[in-house]
């Protein structure tokens, strides 16, 4: 499993989303778009969307922080870790 997450800096989602998938032990690559136009550029073209964090698991774009943690709910994410909710 992959999970790639853009994120900013200053953004306070994006902190959340990160701690989230530390938290259930889940590796990820973080694409910081802080000063870097062609990430953002890359971001755009894989989601539609301009807004952080934006996630992608396994290449496919599920949204951002709300969608992530709606997966934790409903132990999405436990399964991608290979954890029993």
């Amino acid at each position: 499993m992959q999970i790639k997450i853009y994120t900013r800096i200053s953004c306070s989602f994006c902190f959340a989303a990160k701690h989230l998938l530390v938290k259930r032990g889940i590796e990820f690559e973080e694409v910081s778009l802080n000063e870097d136009i062609a990430a953002e550029q890359e971001m755009r073209s894989l989601t539609g969307n301009t807004s952080v964090p934006q996630i992608l698991v396994n290449g496919k774009p599920i949204g951002g922080f709300t969608e992530l943690a709606g997966m934790d709910m409903d132990g999405e994410l436990q399964a991608l870790s290979g954890e029993n909710p």
